[in-house]
């Protein structure tokens, strides 16, 4: 069976409307892939700093950090579920990334530029957002993130599961909306 990685950075638990539409999408992804999940508000991210990269200049990276960037350079797909927060996504997400992004592991390079070494052919990115900011709208910039990331990584396919204007809405209708996005999702996954 195929892996997936689902990295989860919604800090709100079950009142998470990302975490809210995520759910089912993993739970019906299971179906198809054997599902790893990073819970980061559980793991011990230590901010890259000038003492971390010493240490990794030196190639002293703590193993479990290596065992993190192994997995997510094996994995055969990545679910990423994370809010919007202050016009990106949460910090620990962006620290996650310093930390598993490890020359030789996720990435390489030759005499001229970088490349991938992710298996990962397909990231799906899961995100709410409370503001009425579209992707691909100049003010949300985790999607050009995770683009350029999964260039870095190797990753072909960035695709983006959306739901805006969750702040200024009636309950109702966030919750057709958390409705509609999860029937979304499970359609876009027959294909990922």
């Amino acid at each position: 069976m195929e892996k997936l990685l689902y990295i989860d950075a919604c800090f709100r638990d079950e009142i998470s409307r990302t975490k809210r539409i995520a759910t089912p999408i993993i739970n019906e992804l299971k179906n198809k892939y054997e599902v790893e999940t990073f819970v980061l508000d559980k793991m011990n991210l230590e901010i890259v700093k000038k003492d971390l990269i010493k240490k990794r200049n030196n190639k002293e990276i703590p193993e479990e950090v290596l065992t993190w960037a192994k997995k997510v350079a094996n994995a055969d797909r990545i679910v990423i579920a994370a809010p919007f927060w202050d016009m990106s996504f949460p910090a620990a997400l962006k620290n996650f990334f310093e930390l598993v992004s490890i020359f030789s592991i996720t990435f390489d390079s030759n005499e001229t530029t970088c490349f991938g070494l992710c298996k990962a052919e397909k990231l799906l990115y899961i995100t709410t957002r409370g503001m009425d900011i579209k992707t691909g709208d100049p003010l949300e910039q985790a999607t050009p993130y995770l683009k350029a990331l999964s260039w870095l990584w190797g990753i072909k396919d960035v695709i983006v599961l959306a739901e805006q204007n969750f702040d200024y809405l009636p309950q109702e209708e966030i919750e057709k909306r958390i409705d509609n996005s999860i029937n979304k999702g499970l359609e876009m996954i027959k294909t990922f």
